[in-house]
């Protein structure tokens, strides 16, 4: 998957939540108290597997998600892969 910031307004199809591998999980996985390694690790599991990840990710970013694990990713490694991105594209103009 290539991201670039521009690809961050995207609207996802309507379904892609019904098919997410995390539906019907407790929601707790994927906000934990803490931002731990340890913390996360369930969440991230479920991730792995998910048939929509890509899409998740993509919303997370487009819609600035900055709590939880959304596409196996937390916030603080959403933050840094949104600063790698903008780098990427400042770079490229």
């Amino acid at each position: 998957m290539v991201l670039a910031l521009n690809d961050l307004l995207f609207e996802p199809e309507e379904n892609w939540r019904e098919e997410a591998a995390c539906s019907g999980s407790d929601n707790d996985f994927f906000f934990p108290v803490g931002e731990d390694e340890s913390a996360i690790a369930p969440a991230k599991a479920i991730c792995a597997v998910c048939p929509v990840r890509d899409e998740c990710l993509q919303y997370a970013l487009a819609t600035n998600q900055s709590e939880g694990v959304w596409g196996g990713l937390s916030g603080p490694e959403r933050r840094r892969l949104r600063r790698r991105l903008r780098d990427r594209q400042r770079r490229a103009s």
